[in-house]
Parts: structure tokens; sequence; C-alpha cells
């Protein structure tokens, strides 16, 4: 085939690829072609000349011993025979012998033709995987195309169809075609039978810390950093954060004035409520934050599990409505939350001066 350079220039612009993926794509191409036509024992290889630009096929006979079996198929050539044609030839080398599709006919032609075509295919789909894998926990938009019997969603985005499965949105939500929808890439996955498969979500964590990355400025340049999130998607969520610097509020920057950064977030997630929360790097500081609103008096940290003293009062809010806040403090703080009730007791950091102590050491070293 003449003047490949110019088919594998005119594919990467048209199909916005890298010239060289083409070519090494391109030759592949001629390989498996080859081993279609010519008989897969035998290796091949396709090289680019690039005065003429040209391509070249050869197929590869193998240099075996003077008495080796095989020597009866075509594919391996005696060592003595090899030097009649290479003297530097040694066992295991290779001789190669330039064959050309092209006098083989139509069907060859068709052969190379779908060849060609399946490697591009593949390279493009390689392409967006790479792309849309690094987009992971990405915020993303797009249109509804679809909504099937299952209540999957799907949703185009750029040059890909990515679909919302029904346990990936919140609860009473609805969509139809032609709505524009925020979400989170959840994954990406690459099949061979039905090519890429991008999964979206609006129920993950992720999509909430997308969220605030959007609203908050400080968050975006990294002056507020998100720890960690929990959510149960459309009744609550909590979001544990911390500063950079000692000139921002972490939680005050995340809520803005009057709560209109929160309340912005919170009204994409249908009404979702959001606590904000400092995270602290001392446990029991971190899980007694987690609880808000609850007050607790003290925590002791056993292993995987945070024991919590709170007098009554404070036990239902600790709870939460169904149980909701002390599951979110636990997925929040990733510690097992058993509450104990005490009586005549003060609230955490209030305990006394050898527990204040220890705190204060937690939170900024010995004094």
């Amino acid at each position: 085939m003449e003047r490949i350079l110019d088919i594998i220039e005119s594919i990467a612009n048209e199909k916005n690829l890298n010239i060289d993926d083409v070519k090494a794509r391109i030759l592949k191409a001629f390989e498996s072609a080859a081993k279609k036509l010519y008989g897969s024992e035998c290796e091949y290889e396709a090289l680019i000349n690039p005065t003429t630009k040209n391509i070249t096929l050869y197929q590869k006979i193998l240099v075996v011993n003077n008495d080796d079996e095989r020597l009866d198929n075509e594919h391996f050539i005696s060592l003595d025979k090899a030097h009649e044609f290479d003297k530097s030839l040694e066992i295991g080398d290779s001789l190669n012998y330039e064959i050309n599709i092209e006098d083989l006919g139509r069907t060859a032609a068709g052969t190379l033709s779908r060849e060609i075509e399946y490697h591009i295919q593949r390279l493009i789909e390689e392409k967006i995987f790479e792309k849309y894998n690094a987009k992971v926990g990405s915020l993303v938009f797009g249109s509804v195309t679809r909504v099937d019997s299952e209540e999957n969603t799907f949703i185009e985005i750029d040059e890909i169809r990515a679909v919302m499965s029904m346990k990936n949105r919140i609860k009473d939500e609805k969509f139809k075609i032609g709505d524009v929808v925020k979400c989170v890439i959840k994954s990406v996955r690459l099949d061979k039978k039905d090519g890429i498969k991008v999964e979206l979500s609006r129920t993950s964590p992720k999509f909430l810390e997308a969220l605030l990355k959007a609203e908050v400025p400080e968050i975006k340049d990294g002056g507020v950093i998100i720890q960690n999130s929990a959510r149960i998607p459309g009744k609550k969520a909590k979001i544990a954060l911390y500063s950079t610097t000692p000139n921002i509020d972490a939680v005050g920057a995340t809520v803005g004035i009057k709560g209109v950064r929160i309340n912005a977030v919170s009204n994409e997630l249908n009404g979702e409520n959001i606590d904000a929360i400092e995270y602290s790097n001392e446990p029991a500081i971190f899980v007694a934050r987690a609880l808000a609103p609850a007050i607790v008096s003290s925590v002791k940290i056993d292993g995987q599990k945070a024991i919590v003293s709170l007098v009554p009062e404070q036990k239902s809010k600790a709870i939460g409505a169904s149980g909701i806040n002390i599951r979110l403090a636990s997925m929040l703080t990733k510690y097992e939350i058993e509450l104990e009730e005490l009586t005549n007791a003060t609230p955490v950091g209030q305990i006394n001066n050898e527990e204040g102590l220890k705190n204060l050491k937690a939170l900024f070293g010995d004094l």
C-alpha cells in the first residue's frame, strides 16, 4: 500500500488521535491481516519507509538446526540454507521475506480493511477510557437522552453516553429526556464486547465533595481540605474539613455568609441537610465533633470502637431521627460508636484539667 503515512495522518486528524499511536495500530493491523491470510504459524512484521511513505510487510521464517523436525513446515528454514542468504544468521534468528497482501485480491483487501477499522476503533476506545477514568470522582454535566423500563437514566456527556442506575439516583428523583443533570463519574469500564461503560452517580459522597469544590473557592484552591464525607442520600450528610492556613476558617468558608454556599449544595441534593465539622487528628475530639448537634461529656477510644459518654437529654440528639446522626458520625470517623448515659456530667472540653490538657496537646503539641 502506497503513501501509508498520508492515510495515517488523515486518520489521526479526523479522530483527534496521536499520529504515532495510529501508526502503531496500522502496522499491527497489517500483521494481524497477514496472519489470517498467510497462516498464524509464522510471525510477520510491517515497516514504514519514511522516505517513500510506503509500507512493507515481511514474513519471518525461523532459522533452526539442519536436522530439526520442523523443517517440513514452510515457516522454518535450516541454518545451512539460511546462510545462502545471509552468513550472519544464527539459530533462533529470522529470515524475512517480503510479501504483498494486495497480490491476494479483493478478499485480502477486505480482510485488511476490517483489521484497520478494528484496531483504530480499539485505539479510540482506549483513549476515551483513559480520559474518563482519570475523571472518576469529578463533577460532570450531561443531557438525558433516555430512561429505560428499569429506570436507568442515560446521559450524553461529550462523546460518550453514560448511565446512571436507579441506585445511583437520589430517592424520588425523576428525570426526563432533555434534562441537564449534574453527577460524578463513579466508575469506568472497558468491555471488549460492549465497549466503554461509564457509570454516573448522584448518591456517592464524592458527588457532595465535587459540588462543594465547585461552590467553595477555598476548597477549589486548596485552602480548605475535605478530609472525609458521609451521606445518606437525600436525607443528611456530614463533611469533615480542615484549613491549610490559620487565616481561613474551614467550616465558615464552606458554609458561607448566612449559609449561602452550603445551602446551594443542599438544594442540588434535593434538600439534603449537611453538617460541616472541623476535622481533628485526635480521634476522641473528632468523634465528639462528628456527633453534633449533640454535646458529649467524654469519648474513650478502644481499638476501632469509640465509647461516648453523655447526659440523657443529649442522647436523642446523638442518635438522630431513625439513627441517622450516629450512623453518619460512625461512617465519617470510621469508628463504631457506643453511647453511655451519664448523670451530672460535664460536656467534652470541660471534663477536668488533665483531660483538657491532653486535648490541648493533641491540637497544639506540648505547651
